[in-house]
């Protein structure tokens, strides 16, 4: 399994190959900072939903150790990493493939335009909970498969995936379904306990700050449905692992009628394995495996489509607007990641088909050639065709001079004429021939895996390097730091201009979230409203809009600190409202100024609004336990000894 690791390392390299220089990850929804604060905000207990729970709290606790853009990256290039290798293994369990079609599930889970566009909207930390999907399947297998309640190493491995997974908490309903739809019904309660506690960070979050209990935005539904690309409609681009919203975050590619190109190939090596990935084998468990992730795999791309019909979005509306949570289904592409693990395995065993018939023809020209290597070429389970509609291949067993005689079965009535063609020297020939067929069909498997690989990567060539230099390091201007040693004191910190999204100088084309809630020790308010598509999707901030309407206004100083804002930060050279901010600005106290930031103190007393002591401390408790479940299942996994399988 060295091959298909390192084949892995290699892909995930060229992939992100950009971020490995200095700097730090600040692309639309992603933001790595130096160094992040375990607020309250942080931990999921601010005004808005906790979307980004656990993953806020982990590096808020680790970068005063290790530098924040360092563990951003390395959490982003072992979940690239951990996605094609355990594609492999999927295949290698499953289907027991050789390495070859191993590395063809590898290329399906990393070199598809699912990955591509989740690097380019900034969901690394979503590109976590895709990872651990195939590692999901290889437990469940391996709990069906063991003892009566499962081995412990396969139990520990589920544990790590479902913690791994819920970085956040679209990734943990992505592994969550999954682990259900795949562990049989005798788990399911003990799956579904551990899936509880793999998530308990957002879900305590979201039961104690109360943000959770708010509707979402049905406006959200329509603005975040899945796009149809070039040449393929709705329901073609998300078979396609594609159709993000954002039809900026794609490569270029994408834009083209290579999108139709790379959709056809995936789906053509794909339909090649699925008759033998749904019929094939004798053992039920994996049997039962590979229907269910093919099952999984149509629902997966058919329910986002319909959910972008008319009627489909008048239902995800109604939810969104009368269930609490239900928000987290307004990205129906996400879930199209429930669809790799079975193309994986599809693609590898049509590796293995296609293989197989060119083996087959081979064989059957062999044959024709020398009738006597009939017994060989069926020792090596090749099939192959006659060439002439006879039946049979001739007396070449020997045991009676009149089984070629009669010219019935055989090629020619000389063969089997003395009983002796089959009997007497041949071994020799046998042999060779044995070992030919065998490195023919080796060299045959190779060279369909390196076609499919190929097929696989051209019509998205640009994913390579940072998908065309799109996902690279920036680096943040040193006023960043001084503003954070400032900030020493009480009160929340308000930002101007308005919005969530800033364009920086430094930070390229694309709109980027600001990072000031994660560059900065106290609290910074966030509206939560998105701008899509045209349109703007309201967040759950409340107070946060009530704070941007009160500066955009001109409000008062003792208005601010009423609000319990103790901060204003002012950053320069980004579009957005300011509207009479000045008048605000003149009454607070400046405490830096560069190029970039402007940073006011609110004098005065500042109605300092401080969370439940009792709230913080049963988050902290679920984070610790989420970390203690990741931790602890990836130990166990590593070192327990696998269990006897059950015959």
């Amino acid at each position: 399994m060295w091959v298909p690791a390192g084949y892995s390392a290699v892909l995930a390299l060229l992939i992100v190959g950009p971020l490995l220089g200095s700097g730090y990850l600040l692309l639309r929804d992603a933001v790595s900072t130096p160094r992040s604060y375990p607020t309250d905000s942080a931990l999921g207990l601010g005004d808005a939903a906790p979307r980004a729970v656990p993953q806020d709290a982990l590096l808020a606790w680790l970068s005063p150790v290790i530098d924040g853009g360092l563990i951003v990256k390395a959490i982003l290039l072992v979940a690239l990493w951990a996605a094609g290798y355990g594609a492999a293994v999927l295949a290698r369990e499953l289907l027991g493939v050789p390495v070859a079609a191993q590395l063809v599930a590898a290329t399906v889970a990393l070199w598809n335009p699912y990955v591509a566009e989740r690097l380019l909207q900034g969901h690394w930390s979503l590109l976590a909970g895709y990872a651990a999907l195939p590692w999901v399947a290889v437990a469940a297998y391996r709990i069906r498969g063991a003892a009566r309640h499962g081995s412990v190493r396969a139990w520990a491995g589920l544990v790590g995936s479902l913690a791994a997974a819920g970085l956040t908490p679209t990734g943990a309903l992505l592994a969550g379904i999954a682990a259900l739809a795949l562990v049989g019904r005798r788990h399911l309660a003990a799956v579904l306990a551990v899936l509880i506690a793999a998530s308990a960070p957002w879900l305590a979050a979201t039961a104690l700050s109360g943000a959770g209990g708010s509707p979402s935005d049905p406006a959200g539904i329509a603005a975040f449905a899945a796009r149809a690309e070039p040449g393929l409609g709705t329901l073609g681009s998300l078979a396609g692992l594609g159709g993000i919203w954002n039809g900026d975050a794609v490569p270029d590619s994408r834009t083209t009628l290579l999108a139709a190109i790379g959709t056809v190939l995936l789906l053509v090596i794909v339909a090649t394995g699925l008759r033998a990935v749904v019929t094939d084998g004798t053992d039920p468990n994996q049997r039962y495996l590979r229907r269910a992730l093919v099952v999984l795999a149509a629902l997966a791309v058919l329910l986002p489509a319909l959910g972008a019909t008319p009627w489909g979005m008048q239902v995800l509306e109604w939810l969104v607007a009368h269930v609490p949570g239900a928000g987290l289904l307004r990205d129906t592409q996400k879930y199209v990641a429930l669809a790799m693990p079975a193309y994986a395995l599809c693609a590898a065993a049509g590796c293995g088909v296609i293989a197989q018939r060119f083996s087959a023809m081979g064989a059957a020209a062999a044959l024709a050639d020398h009738p006597q290597n009939a017994e060989v070429i069926a020792r090596q389970g090749i099939n192959p065709a006659p060439a002439d509609g006879t039946s049979g291949t001739s007396g070449t067993s020997g045991t009676s001079g009149t089984s070629g005689t009669s010219g019935t079965s055989g090629t020619s009535g000389t063969s089997g004429t003395s009983g002796t063609s089959g009997t007497s020297g041949t071994d020799d020939r046998a042999s060779s021939t044995s070992v030919a067929a065998s490195v023919t069909g080796s060299v045959v498997t190779r060279s369909v895996a390196a076609v499919f690989i190929a097929l696989l990567m051209l019509p998205l060539l640009d994913l390579a390097w940072g998908v065309s230099g799109a996902v690279r390091p920036v680096h943040y201007p040193a006023g960043w730091h001084q503003v954070a040693e400032k900030v020493d004191g009480p009160g929340d910190v308000a930002v101007l201009p308005g919005g969530m999204f800033r364009k920086f100088r430094y930070s390229g084309k694309a709109p980027v979230l600001d990072p000031a809630p994660r560059m900065l020790p106290n609290d910074v308010l966030q509206t939560g409203e998105l701008p899509v598509r045209g349109r703007t999707v309201s967040g759950e901030g409340a107070r946060a809009r009530a704070v941007e309407a009160l500066l955009l206004q001109g409000g008062s100083v003792q208005e601010l600190a009423a609000s319990g804002i103790g901060w204003v930060l002012v950053e320069h050279g980004t579009p957005g409202p300011l509207g009479d901010s000045k008048i605000t600005l003149a009454q607070l106290d400046p405490v830096f100024s560069d190029a970039d930031l402007t940073l006011y103190r609110v004098p005065g007393a500042i109605h300092q609004r401080t969370g439940s002591a009792m709230h913080r401390s049963l988050v902290v408790a679920a984070h610790a336990l989420w970390l203690t479940l990741l931790v602890g299942g990836a130990l166990i996994a590593a070192v327990a000894r696998p269990a006897h399988r059950k015959r």
